[in-house]
């Protein structure tokens, strides 16, 4: 019989009250491994309340203790690494040295957010006016929550919840229903760490949930990874209620081939970022801008690579990709194959139909690859979020550039060249939040910030680093005057410097 999973409400595993179910299904094998609880409103209301009666203690933590308490969790987050993997691999399928790989960029943050007592300093004038100094500082919001994607089920949720909780404030996660049981066990080691009961909460569930989550007054911030269209929606929901909201949406990632590139490199970073986690990345590379003369080269070394891709279980130390996360999503990129070689695109590796023995209900797809894509074709306009790269040929470096700029989605973008000037004037004129130089998935570390531009981030603010500080707290100013005993009456206008 499949497991059957749980909320974490205020310190306790919970069944919540809805009494509905989803299936969390194994990737490789298609079988329904366990049974998750689909929450409704009243079970986040009673999350969000949770969260609201432990704000005041744990707001009044000093910033040190709670960083004692982020450190501890790095801690556990370290030893239990090999648990948290096989979590990730079971429900999402991406392969085990992938899977560590994220769960290590996650950790990151709660490395970073162990410095908060530095971080959430402020800052200091004296003599603003006549015997009055100003300074600021900066507070929690209260309640926070987020809504996590599937491709990521421990990174992502990571990138948030240290930062806003070592900030003083207090969580609700909702992961995805599809992997639910790594941000679970986040949870529990997160109680073990010493954050209190009702300080960081997880509900499970979908459309309900997260209705309630957005809608409740008494939540202050909204944190979103996922769809392009699903983050249009939680910014104008959230914001409508009046919430701060970062919400990171779809992508197109664009990586420039130069003719000078060494194309032995941006063939070994194209193979990565393609087919990395079975394309299911945001910032996976989809799209590659042959310049030139590149073009020719480019596919003559991808197509054997492609082909030669090692495709199985997760777990499996051969493998290189996984399976797609659902069959509705693998039949959804598939559909997309479909309709490139439709729009006359060149499919010069096909992955549909690919079939493992003893995996025969597993989500499968093989790499594929297209040749001569052009901006008008569904393919090149839309995300995919699977193992699709597309080729696009363009004649110069300007062409490539402005192709890059023109798309709807900047989350990130690449140029492989041997020049220093083309690398420096792309990096200054591309309309992306996150570029690399011969590097292919250009994502910030920790201590830096993640996020794009255009319509792949509503918002203002991007998530961990400073602008993660900036988010989840509030800038007070305080100017303060003590008497010496020699009053001269009250005063009307606004204090200046004499």
């Amino acid at each position: 019989m499949p497991e059957t999973l749980h909320h974490f409400v205020n310190g306790a595993r919970t069944a919540g009250a809805s009494g509905q179910f989803g299936d969390v299904f194994d990737p490789a094998t298609g079988e329904v491994t366990k049974r998750v609880p689909m929450a409704s409103a009243s079970d986040m209301a009673a999350a969000i309340a949770a969260a609201e009666a432990a704000f005041p203690a744990w707001a009044a933590q000093t910033p040190l203790r709670r960083a004692r308490v982020m450190f501890r969790f790095k801690d556990l987050l370290e030893r239990h690494v090999e648990e948290l993997i096989d979590l990730v691999v079971s429900e999402h399928g991406k392969v085990r040295e992938d899977a560590r790989g994220s769960i290590t960029r996650g950790i990151e943050v709660v490395e970073f957010a162990c410095g908060i007592p530095h971080l959430l300093k402020g800052e200091f004038s004296e003599n603003v006016g006549t015997s009055i100094d100003s300074w600021s500082m900066r507070q929690p919001l209260g309640v926070c929550g987020a809504i996590a994607p599937f491709n990521f089920p421990v990174m992502v949720p990571l990138w948030t919840i240290p930062v806003a909780l070592a900030c003083g404030n207090t969580f609700v996660m909702k992961p995805s229903e599809k992997v639910p049981s790594a941000m679970l066990r986040i949870a529990e080691l997160a109680k073990e760490a010493g954050v209190p009961d009702g300080v960081l909460n997880v509900v499970n569930g979908g459309r309900e949930a997260v209705d309630a989550l957005l809608s409740d007054p008494r939540v202050a911030s909204i944190s979103f990874v996922g769809s392009e269209p699903v983050a249009r929606y939680v910014y104008t929901t959230g914001t409508a209620h009046g919430k701060r909201v970062q919400a990171l949406a779809g992508a197109k990632n664009h990586m420039v081939v130069m003719p000078d590139a060494d194309l032995d490199l941006a063939v070994d970073g194209l193979m990565g970022a393609a087919y990395g986690s079975a394309g299911e990345r945001c910032m996976a590379v989809s799209v590659a801008v042959a310049v030139g003369g590149a073009g020719d080269a480019l596919i003559d070394r991808l197509v054997p690579r492609v082909q030669g891709l090692k495709v199985g279980p997760g777990g499996d130390p051969a493998s290189e990709m996984g399976p797609l996360v659902t069959r509705e999503h693998r039949d959804k990129v598939s559909a997309y194959v479909d309709e490139g070689v439709r729009e006359g695109a060149k499919l010069v590796v096909d992955g549909r139909g690919l079939k493992l023995q003893g995996y025969e209900g597993g989500n499968w797809l093989g790499g594929c690859l297209f040749d001569d894509v052009t901006p008008e074709m569904k393919i090149y306009r839309e995300e995919i979020f699977g193992p699709v790269l597309s080729v696009v040929r363009v004649p110069d470096f300007e062409t490539a550039l402005n192709l890059t700029n023109a798309h709807k989605f900047g989350n990130g973008a690449a140029i492989f060249t041997r020049d220093g000037d083309a690398a420096r004037e792309f990096s200054s004129r591309v309309a992306a939040g996150m570029v690399g130089v011969n590097v292919p998935i250009p994502v910030p570390m920790a201590f830096h910030s993640f996020g794009g531009w255009k319509a792949s981030l509503y918002g203002d603010l991007h998530v961990h680093g400073p602008d993660g500080v900036r988010f989840f707290t509030k800038l007070k100013t305080v100017s303060s005057r003590w008497p010496t005993g020699i009053r001269s009456g009250a005063e009307f206008n606004m204090p200046v410097s004499r």
